[in-house]
């Protein structure tokens, strides 16, 4: 896999500066040029993946009606099941050819936000599938705090500036089935052209082909990571606080080759998320005469209401 950089996050872990700042350097770089890398040495074990991808399909395959029992009306498809075709890209209005299901954050030490957040939901069907979706939950946001904490050196920042903005953050655990595509779809993609919203998106599931980054000429390119890897990328969020140094770049899930359209698809992206009051204003340290500040400041919080409007997810 050489369209996206690849980087071993046991740099950063290590006690070495130099391999610290090695990693630092190269996945800033990354984050300035494309905007995505392949990251090994994250926290999840092979028998963790397993297991979620069992009861992951597990789920998907229940009926339509037991699975729509677990669609909550009112929140914007924030937590539970959201059935195929609800959600579509920003400008489009072709669904996407996917179903999913939303993990939250399972908040510590914080009443205020605890009721704030719509709650988890259980599937009485499956009780080994919360269990699995919180344990991945957890071991995706840890390896994000790591991330993020190397992007922060990457901008002159003090190494845990995220971090008070993260805990009990807004993240988004969604599991992604793309069924078997059963006729000639007229514009629909399985997930058409878009920018993610949050700080960084956490990827398990990009070991084939499918996923397409656009890079600064305007090319798609595959990005397929290997067995041990996540696929990590720049938000909106992030792009928008680093006054557009960090890239949230363009990305799609393309239909597949018509021989395999009898074929499904799992994808599982986590949305790292910082609370809803951090403020997104341009960081004073990224502009400059060259960088003019690019947006208006504005909350988290703020954005992610703006941004589930236009994906249909919310009125």
């Amino acid at each position: 896999m050489q369209n996206i950089p690849s980087v071993d996050l046991r740099d950063f872990l290590s006690d070495d500066p130099v391999r610290k700042q090695n990693f630092v350097n190269e996945i800033g770089k990354a984050y300035e040029d494309i905007g995505f890398v392949a990251l090994k040495g994250h926290f999840l074990n092979d028998q963790l993946v397993g297991d979620l991808y069992r009861e992951v399909r597990n789920f998907f395959n229940l009926p339509l009606e037991v699975k729509e029992q677990y669609e909550i009306p009112g929140i914007g498809g924030q937590r539970g099941y959201v059935s195929f075709g609800k959600e579509h890209a920003k400008g489009r209005t072709e669904g996407d050819l996917k179903e999913f299901w939303h993990f939250g954050q399972y908040v510590e030490d914080n009443y205020e936000l605890e009721t704030s957040y719509p709650k988890n939901v259980e599937v009485k069907e499956l009780p080994e599938f919360n269990v699995i979706g919180k344990e991945t939950y957890k071991m995706l946001e840890k390896t994000g705090i790591y991330v993020l904490r190397a992007l922060s050196l990457f901008l002159n920042l003090d190494e845990f500036y995220f971090d008070k903005y993260i805990k009990n953050g807004n993240s988004i655990l969604r599991p992604i089935h793309y069924p078997p595509i059963m006729s000639e779809p007229k514009k629909a993609v399985r997930a058409a052209a878009h920018g993610d919203i949050n700080l960084i998106t956490l990827l398990m599931g990009a070991q084939g082909k499918g996923l397409q980054v656009q890079n600064h000429d305007g090319e798609w390119i595959d990005a397929i990571a290997a067995d041990d890897e996540l696929v990590i990328n720049v938000g909106d969020m992030l792009s928008r606080h680093s006054n557009n140094r960090l890239k949230s770049t363009i990305h799609q899930v393309v239909n597949p080759p018509k021989e395999l359209w009898h074929t499904s698809r799992y994808s599982i992206p986590f949305f790292m998320h910082p609370v809803s009051d951090m403020p997104l204003d341009c960081l004073e340290n990224c502009i400059d005469d060259n960088h003019p500040k690019l947006y208006e400041n504005i909350t988290a919080g703020e954005f992610l209401h703006q941004r589930l409007i236009e994906l249909g997810l919310i009125k």
